[in-house]
């Protein structure tokens, strides 16, 4: 990541469809809207969930994926682990970073056995700590998702990282709504997670359009990620909450623009520009032997005599040459 740079990542999740082509033509158009990567999720419906349909692995009664049992829905959206080496080569070859969110032991390995740069650990994963200690165990940089987290959550994950051996952590502020409201997003919890945990912080965005990241940036996020679909009429499980090529676009060109308006700390002034403030000119004529007076000499633009502050002190003094006005007042005026 570079530095003052945001990490801007696609999330490509479901919104493959089953369909390898669709996958490999949905990175090609991430790569064509600025992002800096392509995160994919590694896991078989087993890794989430058991088969059955009673309880609380029912079918869905409301919401996006009503009439779903969370088996379905899993096999329904999981990407084979065939298809990620050959998405990964598309992915790098056109200056991608491409990694994953692991969900069990299992992911972890196929994931190393493909050589993943790094590992994401999703909001609903966060209270899976023997998962967390295993991937960060790896030594790759972790991105830890906080959607249904609170503060001790956090903390233990963090731990976690640590007693792996691992301090490469970035923490995502994320509501896990799908979509997400505006209102949802209290971004102002950005600044307060990277002073509380001290760590990078960055933001896993759910809402519609591009104003939510923007902000998140002006308040120090370092990473954003946003699901990503090639056309959101394709329908699929997450279709509903991603950003199609255009958008994404957008959404990058606000987050760049951000950050040149952020810049960097930054005092100075130019010689020309201390030219354009006020300072000590004549503005009547003066002649040798009188007095300097509020009626003589004042502070206007441009800036090329004595400044202001000086103006009570020589107040009085004795002028030692013919001025003219309109003359930049300096000391040797008066000495």
């Amino acid at each position: 990541m570079k530095q003052n740079r945001t990490f801007i990542i696609a999330e490509l999740s479901a919104n493959h469809n089953n369909d390898f082509n669709l996958a490999v033509k949905t990175v090609q158009a991430i790569a064509e809207s600025g992002a800096d990567a392509v995160k994919v999720q590694t896991y078989k419906p087993q890794s989430l969930t058991i088969d059955i349909d009673t309880g609380y692995f029912a079918p869905k009664a409301v919401g996006l994926w009503k009439g779903y049992t969370p088996w379905k829905l899993y096999s329904e959206a999981a990407m084979p682990y065939e298809w990620q080496p050959k998405l990964k080569k598309i992915a790098e070859d056109l200056g991608l970073v491409f990694f994953s969110s692991p969900f069990d032991k299992e992911g972890v390995d196929f994931l190393e056995s493909i050589d993943i740069p790094m590992y994401k650990i999703a909001s609903f994963e966060i209270t899976d700590i023997p998962l967390i200690e295993y991937t960060a165990s790896k030594g790759k940089p972790m991105i830890i998702s906080t959607g249904v987290a609170e503060i001790e959550d956090i903390n233990l994950a963090i731990e976690a990282c640590h007693k792996a051996g691992n301090e490469k952590i970035t923490l995502l502020k994320c509501t896990s709504q799908y979509p997400a409201t505006i209102q949802q997003a209290n971004l102002r919890t950005i600044p307060d997670m990277k002073e509380r945990f001290g760590v990078d912080v960055g933001l896993s965005d759910h809402t519609l359009g591009s104003l939510v990241p923007t902000v998140a940036v002006s308040l120090g996020a370092t990473v954003v990620e946003k699901h990503f679909i090639f056309d959101r009429n394709l329908g699929g499980p997450d279709s509903a909450f991603s950003m199609e090529p255009h958008e994404f676009k957008e959404m990058v060109d606000s987050v760049r623009n951000a950050e040149k308006a952020l810049g960097s700390v930054d005092y100075t002034v130019s010689d020309k520009d201390k030219n354009r403030r006020r300072s000590l000119f004549v503005v009547k004529n003066i002649k040798a032997g009188e007095k300097i007076t509020e009626n003589n000499v004042r502070s206007i633009r441009p800036g090329y005599g004595m400044p202001p502050k000086i103006f009570n002190e020589i107040l009085g003094k004795t002028a030692q040459i013919n001025i003219e006005k309109g003359e930049p007042f300096t000391n040797s005026m008066i000495e």
